[in-house]
Order: C-alpha cells, then sequence, then structure tokens
C-alpha cells in the first residue's frame, strides 16, 4: 500500500531507569519521591514488616523545611507538631537548676522550625509516594555484583533483580555500605557516649516538657510529648572507649546490665528508669556516633542520609541532612547519569553536611559535660537562658546554609 503523505517518524519514549533503594525511612522515601518526579522507575526494599510508627521526637529545620515544603507535606507535619514547652534540668539531688524554652536552648524558631515524632514524618514521607512506587517490605539486600550493564541484586528472601543504579539509604550500621565500601568501621567515628531509649509509665504526670537529671558523665531525661500515660525515657552516660556489648548488634541482656552499672548509685527518678528498662519491649541502645567517608558513591551505587553522614543526634541534624541529601542526590540525577550526578551531589552537598557534623566534637555534647566543672559552666549557661526567646530572624548558619537548587527537568534516555 503506497502512503498518501508524508511519513510520520515516531518517537519512541526514552527507558525509564530502574533503581533500588534499600531503606523506606527518611532519606529512602524522600529520595524515592524526587527520582520518581525526575522519570525513574523507582522500588524500595525495607527489612521491617512495616513502618515504624511512633518513635522519639525529631527536628526538621533549616533547609529542610524548604525540602518538605516542596513535596507538599509541610502541612501535615505541622498538624503533627509536637509542642513542647520547657525543658527542666536537676542536679544531682533532683533539684531544679533551670528551665528554659526550648527553642532558646537548641537555636531553632518558633512557628518555624518543626519537631515531630519520627513515624509522623517517616508515615507522612511514605505516603506522598506510595502510590507511585514499588515497596519490597520484609526484604533487604543480600549481595551486589556491579558491571558495566548495571547492577545484580540479590535479595535475602530469594529474589534476582538487575538496576541501573542503587542507593543505600539503610541508616548509621548501613548494610549496603558494608557491601560497597567495607566494614563499617572504616568509617565510624564514635563521640565518647553510649545510650539507652525505650518508653515507660508516666509517673510524674509529666506533659509537653523534658526533664533531665545530669551528673558528670551521666544524664537521664524523660520526654512527655504531650499528656500521654508513657513517656520516652534516655539514659546517656560517657565513656573514652566504646563497650564491645553496646551498639545495635549487641547482646541485650549484656546491654541492660552495663546501663544498670553505670547508673547504680543515682537518684531522682533513675531508679525507676532501670526497673523500666528491663521490662522494656522497644529499647534501643547504641554509641553515640557519626558517619565520616571520603567518598559517598563508588560506581552505581550512592549512598544517602545516616549511611552515608550520620551526623549523630548529639546534632539533631539527622533527619534533615537525610531530606536535604535525599534532594540534592535526586537533583544531581535528573539529567546526568550515575558518575556525573553522583560527582555533582557530592560537590553541591558534602560542604552542609560537614558543617553540621563539626557542630559536635569527641566529648564536647553541651547538655552532657563529663566533669564537675563543665556542668556548672552548663548549668550557668542554662541559668543564662532561663526566659530567653529567640526572634524569628535570628540566623542559624549550620541549620540553613543551604540553599536548595530549583527541581530540575528532564531525564536521561
Amino acid at each position: 500500500m503506497t502512503p498518501t503523505g508524508p511519513l510520520t517518524a515516531v518517537r519512541t519514549p526514552p527507558r525509564r531507569r530502574e533503581v533500588l533503594i534499600s531503606g523506606a525511612s527518611i532519606a529512602g522515601s524522600a529520595l524515592a519521591f524526587w527520582l520518581n518526579r525526575y522519570g525513574y522507575a523507582v522500588t524500595v526494599v525495607e527489612k521491617a514488616a512495616a513502618l515504624r510508627g511512633g518513635g522519639y521526637p525529631i527536628d526538621v529545620r533549616g533547609t529542610a523545611l524548604e525540602v518538605v515544603r516542596r513535596m507538599g507535606i509541610l502541612p501535615r507535619l505541622r498538624d503533627a507538631h509536637v509542642d513542647l514547652r520547657r525543658l527542666t534540668f536537676l542536679d544531682a539531688e533532683g533539684g531544679t537548676v533551670a528551665s528554659v524554652g526550648p527553642h532558646a536552648l537548641a537555636g531553632s524558631v518558633a512557628g518555624r522550625d518543626l519537631e515531630v515524632r519520627r513515624g509522623d514524618l517517616t508515615e507522612a514521607l511514605y505516603g506522598a509516594v506510595r502510590d507511585d512506587v514499588e515497596v519490597l517490605f520484609d526484604d533487604c539486600v543480600d549481595s551486589l555484583d556491579q558491571s558495566d550493564h548495571g547492577v545484580d541484586v540479590t535479595f535475602r528472601r530469594g529474589g534476582r533483580r538487575t538496576f541501573d543504579m542503587v542507593f543505600g539509604a539503610d541508616g548509621l550500621h548501613s548494610r549496603t555500605r558494608e557491601l560497597v565500601f567495607g566494614p563499617e568501621e572504616q568509617y565510624h567515628r564514635y563521640l565518647g557516649y553510649c545510650f539507652a531509649g525505650f518508653t515507660m509509665r508516666n509517673t510524674l504526670g509529666l506533659s509537653h516538657e523534658v526533664t533531665m537529671w545530669n551528673t558528670p558523665g551521666r544524664a537521664a531525661a524523660l520526654y512527655a510529648v504531650g499528656d500521654s500515660d508513657e513517656v520516652h525515657a534516655l539514659l546517656t552516660f560517657a565513656r573514652p572507649q566504646a563497650p564491645t556489648s553496646f551498639g545495635a548488634f549487641g547482646d541485650p541482656g549484656a546491654q541492660r546490665d552495663l546501663v544498670a552499672a553505670t547508673f547504680a548509685d543515682a537518684g531522682w527518678e533513675v531508679p525507676g528508669m532501670l526497673a523500666a528498662l528491663r521490662d522494656a519491649d522497644d529499647l534501643f541502645v547504641d554509641v553515640v556516633s557519626q558517619i565520616r567517608m571520603p567518598r559517598w558513591s563508588s560506581g552505581r551505587v550512592a549512598l544517602v542520609g545516616d549511611a552515608a553522614y550520620a551526623p549523630s543526634f548529639l546534632t539533631g541534624q539527622g533527619s534533615s541532612l537525610a531530606l536535604v541529601g535525599a534532594y540534592m542526590l535526586a537533583a544531581a540525577l535528573a539529567d546526568r547519569d550515575a558518575e556525573a550526578g553522583f560527582a555533582a551531589y557530592e560537590h553541591g552537598t558534602r560542604g552542609f553536611v560537614t558543617l553540621n557534623q563539626d557542630q559536635i566534637g569527641e566529648g564536647d555534647a553541651i547538655l552532657f559535660p563529663t566533669t564537675a566543672r563543665g556542668l556548672e559552666r552548663r548549668n550557668d549557661m542554662l541559668r543564662g537562658l532561663s526566659g530567653t526567646t529567640v526572634p524569628a530572624t535570628e540566623g542559624r548558619p549550620a541549620h540553613s546554609a543551604l540553599t536548595l537548587p530549583p527541581p530540575r527537568q528532564g531525564q536521561l534516555g
């Protein structure tokens, strides 16, 4: 049959690049959102059977606020904002040292920065992306094999697939980092403290507040998110060397024994906290540490969030760095291949990450002094902050040092 008009070329749409993200928490879900926006076919694998709800409150500050605004979830997070009203510090006998407003101490700004339960943030992020990407719960990456054509991934439950790129968003003790970059010990920087966190009954009737007891090198805190019958308990203590029994993979019995021995002679409500710790079914213990890496990518694999640059909870910036890092990584890959995109990601993000990590030095946590003299200096500082408010225009260079590039357009075929 002879055509009667000019032939019209049919353009085949470019193939969607297929990527795998290991980890469905903050960094992973945020990265999935933005990569999907840029035309990627995204699969997320999460070792937990479902998203974890609740959890300790976390901060979203500075540059990270713009990330969640661009994602469209800022109104939901404002609704979930924890209305923390005061922090009360106690001495060894349980007497009040000072009571301060949370913004005066944290350097945050009332009405702008957010504090939400970790579960509320992860649920908001997951809700923004769950209908657009593939999510595999109760599974994880078992092995990775890179080649010119992609990354061959074997999953713990037995599946095997090939992806164009793989991203490790699987936290401080990242399996992806171990597989591609080597043992965690190469990048782990211990900051001189250990902690145990759990929930317990609110026997003191605390409401919208944190109460913290201190002696040199030891702290016990109770955090009442609202008017709940439960509070978050945190026991923190200094040790020059990280104990071998502590950490995410240590023996739970040995961990409980070490905490109990460390606080055996403590006053205030600590004996009750130790009793609750023995029976807690949500106990989480670890050392306070950072991850410092010379590079965040290798071949077709890159890391984001705590897997690449955990700053420690002492900075209050872990979640914010995860959100900002996910945005910057996806933007760098919007119209670049892996090699160029990963280079752009590090170039645009590393200075911001380092600035925030450098807010904390080894044994230098302002709330947890290790000497009597240091504790008295801290208490004098707290007394000076009592009644202080932070104006909305006050600068926060570490929180807001990075200006986000605008969302990018296009995708490589």
